[in-house]
């Protein structure tokens, strides 16, 4: 077998040596570079079989380059490095028509691995790119196991393929979902979510296929189900795991025919639709246990996604902590810092309502916490650790958080105070713990959490949808 000749580029020198070192071990012929305008020297003296960059590089971007050159030599296969270990650089880097992305640091065993892999398939097939990669997408972390999620999101944006996320409640299934939806063919289309928890199993087929004018007692006109509101985009059926057997009867049929009737309907309507699930529940125990069909659990499981839970990604909560105060901040809230020792704590603990439990702890933070940097007291006085003297201790204090809320505002955008948004800010502030409380208490039942906040059901789901809450606070740490 030839020996394969590799080019390196990176503009670290200790980077570079230890990998050259690597892939030397390896068998492999080693020319490197520092930066893209000897790589495109490197490339006019000759043509390697493999290019392994760096992201970002002295004289410009290694992924911006690595599209040229992938379009200019089709079969040369391009391993990515990046520091960068965000979501969007694994997509950036899929869609240039790299072979893999490796966050750093990686383990030099899966790098010459990797470039195993890729000499072996030379000749794949080139991903288009996506110019409309969003570095604000809402997934944060740079854990190893993050890292894979984003890997497994970047192959799968450029295909259709169903998609089943797995995780505890809390974990960001939705967010997922939306990334894929963001950052695919169909992101101009529909984003539409469903959660099968929240809705009576006797309604379930009208929500997903839509119903006929007086298909039953009290469907006065045709309505539109979920599939035909996400037509050309997206269907997120969340909580998968609770769907009755009968409506997973007709959802299978949809995916194997890829058409559908209305309750009450005779006409086939095309499911022009992605699928992507989310379930926090085994399902192949319920399949076992005769809750969920296995036919159906093998057609939504074509790409899982397990996400980990917040305390097996501890290295991750810092970062977390403070985008969500970030988000408090730009909703109007006072901004805060996070001490030290605090971080500490927040690393320390369990998240058994994993993120969603953390951002629902720093948007209380920032409300309630006197001072500008939030303490190791306060947030064991969030928690119900004991008594937090920085924060407000009565209902009668909601009256100064108001006004401090109002001040805060005059100082740094004075204008939020004339420009009509101030009670949408302020509104919004009070009315989202009130609900996401509201849900805890009654489990997660929007109807009895609707009655006790006193909206009609269909008002709740609407503001729940605007707010961007998920329904299912059943795992959020109780009242």
């Amino acid at each position: 077998m030839a020996v394969a000749d590799i080019l390196l580029v990176d503009d670290d020198d200790a980077v570079r040596l230890v990998v050259a070192q690597a892939l030397r071990r390896a068998g492999h012929q080693v020319r490197t570079a520092t930066c893209l305008a000897d790589l495109d020297r490197e490339l006019r003296t000759k043509l390697p079989d493999a290019l392994v960059t760096d992201v970002v590089l002295p004289d410009g971007d290694g992924i911006d380059h690595a599209t040229r050159i992938v379009a200019e030599h089709g079969d040369l296969p391009v391993v990515v490095l990046s520091a960068r270990n965000t979501l969007t650089t694994a997509v950036r880097a899929n869609e240039a028509g790299a072979y893999d992305y490796l966050p750093k640091p990686f383990d030099l065993d899966t790098l010459t691995r990797t470039v195993a892999a890729a000499l072996a398939r030379r000749g794949g097939e080139v991903a288009p790119a996506n110019d409309d990669a969003d570095a604000s997408l809402p997934l944060i972390g740079r854990s190893p196991s993050m890292q894979e999620v984003y890997r497994i999101i970047a192959r799968v944006v450029s295909n259709d393929l169903t998609v089943l996320v797995s995780g505890e409640s809390g974990t960001g299934k939705e967010l997922v979902a939306r990334a894929i939806h963001d950052l695919g063919a169909r992101r101009h289309a529909p984003f539409i979510a469903i959660n099968m928890a929240a809705i009576p199993r006797d309604l379930i087929e009208a929500e997903l296929f839509g119903h006929e004018r007086g298909a039953f007692t009290g469907a006065a006109q045709r309505t539109a189900g979920r599939f035909e509101q996400a037509n050309g985009g997206t269907l997120f059926l969340d909580e998968i795991g609770d769907m009755p057997r009968e409506a997973q009867t007709r959802l299978l049929r949809v995916l194997q025919s890829g058409e559908f009737t209305t309750v009450g309907g005779s006409r086939a309507i095309q499911a022009n639709v992605r699928i992507v699930a989310a379930t926090n529940r085994d399902l192949l125990a319920a399949v076992a246990e005769g809750a969920f069909r296995e036919d159906l659990f093998y057609r939504l499981n074509v790409v899982p996604i397990a996400l980990p839970a917040l305390r097996e990604r501890r290295d991750d909560v810092a970062e977390l902590a403070r985008h969500f105060l970030d988000r408090a901040a730009e909703a109007g809230l006072p901004r805060k810092t996070l001490d030290p020792a605090a971080v500490s704590v927040l690393e320390a603990h369990d998240w058994p309502g994993n993120v969603r439990e953390l951002e629902n702890l720093m948007r209380r933070l920032a409300a309630l916490s006197r001072d500008d940097r939030i303490s190791v007291a306060d947030i064991r006085g969030a928690m119900g650790g004991g008594a937090a003297p920085a924060l407000l201790p009565s209902a009668l204090d909601l009256d100064e958080a108001v006004l401090a809320m109002i001040e805060h505002l005059a100082r740094t955008e004075p204008r939020t105070l004339d420009d009509g948004t101030l009670h949408a800010r302020l509104v919004a502030a009070v009315e989202r713990p009130m609900i996401e409380a509201m849900l805890r208490r009654h489990g997660g039942n929007q109807l009895r959490a609707a009655r006790a906040i006193g909206l009609n059901r269909n008002t709740l789901r609407k503001r729940l949808d605007l707010l961007g809450i998920d329904p299912d606070a059943s795992a959020i740490t109780a009242l």
